[in-house]
């Protein structure tokens, strides 16, 4: 059984995917995560992130393990734990310009597919449910209003001192600019699947969200 959870930056679907993982014993995979190593291998090597042929060159020969954990999900590049600086702001930004990159995309889907391809995994991105696994048992599509993703974003980022004067507006800001590109970009743009059920988590807690997607899994096919 595969499990896609797309939406937007600060919809909540990595915290929901995971959760989801834990109660169904399956294998957690965040898709994001493979975007932000390669943007953070390619800053190491002091490769031009929109240099396409030596990005995709530094996919290619990474090796990126993802490892469960009691707090969730471990990174691994080429044997390093860097888990806790994919989250730095540079990163993120640095994923999107990577993840807009046609070759990227088609190295990191068929890398994906490999992890995904036992089944019994929850999987989160932006294109799962229409490009990676477009098959996938059960898709959901997780969204909410921008200004409360950016809230959440901003907690985030205060929360884990990962930004020193973290400015609400242009945390805001730097979300729907994120969205915008997600969404234009030529190859597998962000949006949501004809069989994916939309799930607004803009008034929701973590809990009902969870228990609205255990019930539709639960009801069979």
């Amino acid at each position: 059984m595969i499990i896609a959870i797309d939406g937007p930056a600060g919809s909540g679907k990595s915290t929901i995917a995971k959760i989801v993982a834990e109660k169904l014993h399956f294998r957690y995979i965040d898709t994001g995560s493979m975007y932000r190593s390669v943007a953070w291998k390619s800053l190491q090597k002091k490769v031009t992130l929109g240099d396409e042929d030596a990005v995709a060159n530094i996919a290619r020969e990474t090796k990126i393990e993802l490892v469960p954990g009691e707090n969730g999900q471990s990174v691994f590049i080429d044997g390093e734990n860097i888990t806790s600086q994919l989250k730095e702001e540079t990163i993120s930004r640095g994923a999107a310009i990577v993840a807009a990159q046609p070759i990227i995309r088609e190295i990191m889907t068929a890398k994906q597919r490999e992890l995904g391809k036992q089944g019994q995994v929850v999987m989160d991105g932006r294109d799962i449910g229409t490009v990676v696994f477009p098959q996938a048992d059960k898709k959901f599509f997780m969204d909410a209003d921008p200004e409360e993703r950016g809230r959440r974003r901003f907690t985030e980022l205060k929360d884990k001192k990962q930004i020193a004067n973290a400015d609400l507006v242009t945390i805001i800001e730097q979300v729907k600019q994120r969205d915008q590109e997600d969404r234009n970009r030529k190859i597998a743009p962000l949006k949501q699947a004809e069989d994916a059920i939309l799930i607004d988590t803009t008034h929701l807690s973590i809990d009902q969200v969870v228990e609205q997607i255990m019930k539709t899994i639960n009801s069979g096919p």
